[in-house]
C-alpha cells in the first residue's frame, strides 16, 4: 500500500512539473524566424561558435558593443533645486549575445537571447532595439 501511495505521489509531482509550451516569441525572434541565416550574419557579422544539434545547428552570435553614460539622479527640493544624490552617475557597457537555431536549409527556426540589458523607461531591451529595429 505504501509503495502505491509513494508511486502515486511521485507521478503527481512529475505531472505538476510539466508545463505546456506556447508560441511565445520575443521581438527578435518575431523579426528573424523564417529568414535565411545568411542575411542575419551579413547584416550583423559572423557567429562566434556553432554546435550541431541533430538536424539543426545552433549558432552563437555576439556583438552590438556600446557604452552608455547614465547621469546622476538627485532628490528634488522644489523650485528647480537639487538635493542629495539618490543614484550616482555610471557607465553601462552594453552588448548582445543570441543563439540562433538554424535548420539544415539554413533558415532561422528560433532565437534565444543569452546576454541583454533591459530598456530604460519601459523601452524594449537593447538587443531587441539593435537586432529587431524596435
Amino acid at each position: 500500500m505504501n509503495f502505491r501511495l509513494i508511486t502515486l505521489a511521485g507521478l503527481a509531482l512529475a505531472l505538476a512539473g510539466c508545463t505546456s509550451v506556447g508560441t511565445s516569441t520575443n521581438g527578435i525572434e518575431a523579426k528573424w524566424r523564417g529568414q535565411p541565416a545568411g542575411v542575419f550574419f551579413a547584416k550583423f557579422g559572423p557567429p562566434i561558435s556553432d554546435i550541431d544539434a541533430g538536424g539543426s545547428t545552433v549558432y552563437t552570435w555576439r556583438g552590438a558593443y556600446k557604452t552608455r553614460k547614465v547621469p546622476a539622479e538627485y532628490a528634488d527640493l522644489g523650485n528647480g533645486k537639487k538635493g542629495k544624490v539618490t543614484a550616482r552617475a555610471r557607465t553601462e557597457y552594453l552588448r548582445c549575445e543570441v543563439q540562433l537555431t538554424v535548420s539544415s536549409d539554413y533558415t532561422i527556426r528560433g532565437v534565444r537571447t543569452v546576454i541583454d540589458k533591459p530598456g530604460t523607461g519601459g523601452a524594449p531591451s537593447y538587443c531587441t532595439t539593435f537586432l529587431a529595429g524596435e
